[in-house]
């Protein structure tokens, strides 16, 4: 029997969809974890029309790709757009958050190993 952190991951040496990993709900910002470690974590979420995540920081860079839809992102007080397939590095201790004018669907790596200031 696995354990729930294997459950929460996608099943190892399986192809899949990316963009299909997770569904759209309304009114929610849906996530689930693609790989988590101790090093880092990769995870897939999708943010229906209207939804924001709030204003945070991260002690580590977070690489953004965008993998459906078209995502508002503000980086220390400067927003974008950034479209489906572009990324982004977000860096360590900047104050960011997402909003979504539209639905979109979004990957996010942090790497929390070999870190430097």
């Amino acid at each position: 029997m696995k354990n729930n952190k294997e459950k929460s991951e996608i099943e190892k040496s399986k192809v899949h969809i990316i963009v299909e990993i997770i569904e759209y709900v309304p009114n929610a910002v849906v996530s689930r974890t693609i790989l988590k470690k101790a090093t880092g974590n990769v995870t897939v979420s999708s943010f229906d029309a209207g939804e924001e995540l709030a204003e945070k920081s991260s002690p580590f860079d977070n690489y953004i790709q965008i993998i459906d839809g078209n995502a508002e992102l503000t980086i220390d007080g400067k927003a974008m757009q950034l479209k489906l397939g572009q990324g982004i590095i977000i860096p360590a201790h900047a104050r960011h958050s997402f909003n979504a004018d539209e639905q979109f669907k979004m990957v996010s790596t942090i790497i929390k190993s070999g870190y430097e200031d």
